[in-house]
Order: C-alpha cells, then structure tokens, then sequence
C-alpha cells in the first residue's frame, strides 16, 4: 500500500504535462546546437576560413589531447588536475573568509558600516583585472589562485550579508521573547535563514570562479591547465585544440555546478528545509 502512494506522489509530481515537455526540450537542444554549429563550420570551411572546426574535429583533438596535447606537451588529465588544484584552492579560501565575514557584516551595523566603502570600491573591478597584477605580485602559481579567490568571493559575501539582512524581524522578536541572548539569535535564527543565500552565491562563484582560472592561465600559469590548452591551441594554429579547451572548460563548469547543487539540497536537507 505504501509503495502504491509513494508510486502516485511520484507520478503526480514528475511526470506531468508540464515537466515531460521540459524534459524533451531539454534532450533535443544539445543535439540542435551540434548540429547548428556543424553546418556553420562546413560552411565557413567552404568559404576558407578555417578558424571553427567542425565538432567531429574538436572531437578528434579531444582524443589525441587525452594522450599529450600539442600545444601544453602535457596530457589533458594534467592539464585538468592543474586547473582543479587551483580552482579548488582559490574557491575554498574565498567560502572560508567570504561567509564568516559576510555573517558579521549582516549582524553588526558598525561593522558594515566600516566596511562597506571598501567593499563598493573593489567590488565593480572584475576579477580579471587582477590577472596582471596578481602574476607578478603572486607568482605565476598563487596569482591564477587569487584570481579565483576575487572571483567567488564578492558573490559569496553579498548573498551572505543579503541572506541575514532578510531575516524576519517578527521571528527575530519572537526568539527574543522566549529569552534567546544575542548569540542563540544569531546562531538558531540568522546563521540558518543565511544558508540558502550562501548556497546561491556559491553557485554563482562556481561559474565565476572558471572564468577567471581560464582568463589567469592564459596569460600565464605553471604546469599547464585548461586555459593553458586554449591559449597554447591558438598559438600554434591548432583551433581544434583550442575548441577542445573550450569544451573541456564547459564541461567542468557543468560538473561543478551539479555538485554545488546536490551538496545545497543536502545541505537543506540536514537543516530540515526541505
């Protein structure tokens, strides 16, 4: 009998009108863009300009990448690794930082107020206007990785700051008066209705944070990465090789992104928000 309901929740909640036909659209517009993007190639192939390879090319540049790339010398697992290690790195000391401070910055007035005009003032510089600096300042090893950490970490402190500043003041009241203390206040009430925020600025740093490792290692980085394949792909006129850069970066952008995702519904989850 239970698995019966649990079979109708099911049906009525997934596999309805509405959903099938996302779900369609979804399946059938990844091969409507290979196959737009095949005939625009063929057909600027056919006029000499050979600079967009066909996706059948790129495909073969993928292959023979995963052994060496041509460009980098290095195969296309280690070129990748190269790229994780950093973007892991700048994006773990940009959350570390970016989501205490922005709890602080929410909670206290004084201390917004301190920060604040520093805070507006670098905000607007993209992070890929810290790339030259950051190379010579840094090295070519810590300055793709600070790229990353200017990158996720403005999104990640706004939200945050967002997320305690949008708390209800009735339930803020309402803690008060069955006698929570400023931090049972902060703690039980402000630090939970923060988190969805938070997870919503670590998605969105998610795809930051991949612009701006591609952007770094292009103009320099040592032992390879994906920008290093796409950069390496035009020097040498190989634009098969750089497409493949490009499809592998969007590829890791996709499976970061699914991560974030499935640890935010966990997330939610454990804290009963779901």
């Amino acid at each position: 009998m239970s698995s019966l309901l649990d079979m109708r929740v099911i049906h009525k909640r997934y596999l309805t009108k509405d959903n099938l036909i996302r779900t369609s659209l979804m399946i059938v517009s990844l091969p409507i863009f290979i196959a737009f993007w095949w005939i625009l190639a063929l057909y600027f192939q056919g006029q000499n300009f050979y600079y967009l390879p066909t996706p059948l090319e790129v495909w073969d540049a993928l292959v023979q990448a995963w052994t060496q790339d041509p460009a980098t010398r290095l195969s296309l697992l280690a070129n990748v690794y190269a790229s994780l290690v950093r973007f892991l790195l700048g994006f773990l000391l940009a959350l570390g930082l970016a989501a205490p401070l922005g709890l602080l910055l929410g909670y206290s007035r004084y201390a917004n107020a301190l920060a604040f005009p520093v805070i507006e003032l670098l905000r607007p510089i993209p992070p890929i206007a810290w790339v030259p600096f950051l190379l010579l300042a840094a090295s070519f090893f810590w300055g793709p990785i600070l790229t990353i950490f200017i990158g996720v970490f403005f999104p990640v402190l706004s939200n945050v700051i967002f997320g305690v500043r949008s708390v209800d003041p009735l339930i803020i009241d309402a803690a008060k008066t069955q006698g929570a203390n400023r931090w049972q206040v902060f703690s039980k009430v402000m630090f939970p209705s923060s988190i969805p925020y938070m997870m919503a600025g670590v998605k969105i740093g998610l795809g930051v944070g991949w612009m701006c490792i591609v952007a770094a290692e292009m103009l320099a980085s040592q032992g390879g990465g994906v920008g290093a394949i796409i950069v390496g792909g035009q020097t040498v006129g190989r634009y098969d090789i750089m497409f493949a850069g490009m499809v592998t970066v969007a590829v890791l952008g996709i499976l970061t992104l699914l991560i974030g995702s499935l640890i935010e519904r966990r997330v939610k989850k454990w804290m009963g928000m779901e």
